[in-house]
Formats: C-alpha cells, sequence, structure tokens
C-alpha cells in the first residue's frame, strides 16, 4: 500500500552526498513511491547533444556525450562504498553511454530525440536503486516507461496509468520502497516520448492521483512557495498553506518551485501536495489542498518576457465575430493568451510565448491597428 508519492528533482539529486541524503529521506518510513529526476545538469547537456545531432555535428556530439561519461564516472566513485555495486552502477552507465554514441551514426529525428533525453532519470533511478541495495533497503524500480502513457492528444491516459502501475505494483510486491522515472512515457504510437520540461512534478501528480496516495510531496530546494520570489526580494517567507487554484495561478504567473501543470491531476483526486526542502528537511514547507481561506493575499508573483498585444478596431463596435477571428490566429500559430481585456473598440492581450509573435502581428493587422509592448 504506497502512502505517499515523493518527488525529487534534479538539485536534490545532482551530487553524491545530496543523493544519500534523499536516501535516507525515502527510507524513514516504509510505502513510498519515490519519483526521481535526471540529475542536474543532465537534461541540457542532452538537449545540447540533441543539437549537434540535428546539424549532423557527430564530433560535437561524441565529445559532449564523452564528457557527460566522465562526470557520472566520478559521481559513482563518490557514491558507492561497495565495489559490486559500484561496479553494477558503471557497468548501466557505460551501456547508456555506448547507446547515446550509436545516434551519431543514424538519422536523427524527433523520435531518436525523445529517446535519448529518456536517458537521464534512466540513468538516476538505477544509481539510486544500486545505492538502496548497498544499504540493505529492499528497493524496486517501477520502469515509467511501462506505465506512463500519454493519448492521441499528448494527454495522460489515466486509465492506462492506473491499469499499468497496479500491474507494475502486483510484479514487486513487498518493496520497502519504490522507485520511478518522473518526465518519460510513452505516447500513444507507443514511442518514447516525455511530459516536457518540468514534467516530473506531472509524472508525480498524475502518479499519486492513479494510486490514490494519502499526500503528494515534491521535494526542491527551497522551503515551500514564498509569499514573493526569493531571487528578487529579501526576507521573503514560506507561505504554509494554499489552495490549489492560488498555488496554479502562482506556478502559472511566475513561481519556478512548481510546474503550473502539476496541481490538476491532484486538485481533481484531492489529494494534497505538500512542497518540501531537500536541504532543510525539517522545515514545514507549504502544503496545497482543497480548502480555501478567503480575505487573505498570500503571495505576488511577477513574469517576465511578456509581451503585450493591443488590437483597435472600429469594426468591433456593435459587432459579433470579431474576438473568434482574433482568438482563432493565435490558436493557429498555437499560441495562448495570458490575460485578456476589451472595450467597445479595442482588446488587449499578453502572450509569453513570443515564438511566431511578428507572424500573429501581422495578421492581427488585418483587423485593425496594432500595437506591441516588449
Amino acid at each position: 500500500m504506497i502512502k505517499k508519492v515523493m518527488k525529487f528533482g534534479g538539485s536534490s539529486v545532482g551530487a553524491p552526498e545530496r543523493m544519500k541524503n534523499v536516501a535516507s529521506l525515502i527510507t524513514k518510513e516504509e510505502g513510498n513511491l519515490v519519483v526521481l529526476s535526471a540529475l542536474s545538469g543532465t537534461t541540457n547537456t542532452l538537449v545540447e547533444i540533441n543539437g549537434y545531432l540535428y546539424n549532423k555535428n557527430a564530433d560535437g556530439a561524441l565529445d559532449t556525450i564523452s564528457s557527460l561519461k566522465a562526470h557520472y564516472k566520478d559521481f559513482i566513485s563518490k557514491l558507492y562504498t561497495k565495489k559490486e555495486y559500484a561496479d553494477k552502477a558503471t557497468a548501466y552507465v557505460k551501456e547508456i553511454f555506448a547507446y547515446l554514441s550509436t545516434f551519431s551514426k543514424q538519422a536523427f529525428t524527433q523520435v531518436e530525440e525523445k529517446i535519448i533525453l529518456a536517458q537521464g532519470e534512466l540513468m538516476s533511478t538505477h544509481l539510486m536503486l544500486y545505492y538502496l541495495e548497498e544499504q540493505g533497503v529492499k528497493a524496486a524500480l517501477l520502469p515509467a516507461l511501462d506505465f506512463m502513457k500519454t493519448d492521441l492528444h499528448g494527454e495522460p491516459d489515466m486509465g492506462e496509468i492506473r491499469t499499468g502501475l497496479e500491474s507494475a505494483l502486483a510484479e514487486q510486491p513487498g518493496a520497502y520502497v519504490y522507485l520511478t522515472q518522473g518526465y518519460i512515457c510513452r505516447n500513444s504510437s507507443n514511442e518514447i516520448d516525455n511530459l516536457q520540461r518540468g514534467g516530473s512534478d506531472y509524472s508525480a501528480s498524475l502518479i499519486g492521483a492513479a494510486i490514490k496516495a494519502d499526500e503528494i510531496q515534491i521535494w526542491t530546494d527551497i522551503d515551500g512557495m514564498h509569499n514573493n520570489d526569493p531571487r528578487i526580494v529579501e526576507h521573503t517567507t514560506a507561505v504554509h498553506h494554499i489552495h490549489f487554484e492560488e498555488a496554479s495561478e502562482l506556478a502559472y504567473f511566475g513561481a519556478k518551485v512548481l510546474h503550473p501543470t502539476c496541481i490538476l491531476p491532484a486538485k481533481n483526486a484531492n489529494i494534497p501536495v505538500r512542497i518540501l526542502n531537500t536541504m532543510q528537511p525539517d522545515a514545514e514547507g507549504t502544503l496545497i489542498n482543497n480548502k480555501l481561506e478567503e480575505g487573505k493575499i498570500k503571495a505576488v508573483a511577477a513574469k517576465d518576457n511578456i509581451a503585450a498585444i493591443r488590437i483597435k478596431s472600429s469594426r468591433m463596435l456593435l459587432a459579433y465575430g470579431f474576438l473568434r477571428k482574433v482568438f482563432e490566429i493565435f490558436e493557429n500559430y498555437k499560441t495562448s493568451i495570458d490575460m485578456i481585456s476589451t472595450s467597445e473598440i479595442g482588446v488587449s492581450m499578453s502572450v509569453d510565448n513570443t515564438q511566431h509573435l511578428n507572424e500573429i502581428v501581422h495578421e492581427l493587422k488585418k483587423y485593425g491597428t496594432v500595437d506591441v509592448d516588449l
């Protein structure tokens, strides 16, 4: 019976001592399912390797693979004390890097890109598994690629996830702690895919909802959601309790501690989410649930790199269908709108995805005068 789902990000397991610290946290009680990200920096390096391969720069890819391999070799040498487990970890990692090297000799598409990006989580979970075994802990690995599925629209398939998890847990009963990968999944074509950047939070929430866990814990490098951005404002404090919708708004508008999409599965399943600090495990953190405290301002968040777009047109006056045409332009370029306000002859919108801003503005000019503030 799984009690808690505990997710640890890359910074929490990014050094051997930190991985040992996480091991002590997840084994304080029996019955935890632990979701791990890749070691910090690994996913960025894998993205860099993909860039070399897309540009047909095999030498650049192989050099970067070699550097990453050396980092893991050093990590392993400092993590294990028994040669048996160091050898197991070394053999596994060596196999991964040999596999990565084969991509420099073949055609490269998005399919191969997603396969490469998955290797970070596969390595971190195996390193943790072997470390727990070295410590005498009965641990079991539940491969995320066996149960984390998305549908034809790229959305999580909760039925498949629930069934797959039940099957995976039934095959390995009696473990003291269970491990799985965050971020990675299989799509409707059974290809290796992912839940996008920050997807380990999403993985934990989906898993917690699927197995009806008592609590979902997101362990990171800060003691909860703060009342302002501590990178900008001094002397901020953690918000000890917040509603799911408030947390989702804060995450969307700049609170980096939590991925915005993490909230919905837990909210729908009414499972509390707790944000905790791996470096200060005794700190209270932030509890997120469906209990709303009215009449309080909990926190302020700010978002950078926003584009404000204003379109003025006399054709809006007493007309219908105008906004539909405007919104269709954003839909065609797959750009979501953050905020919107309207008047009789104008509409103002803000967007944070400016990838197709020039094309959008060009299309909007068909319907009126357009101003943009960056």
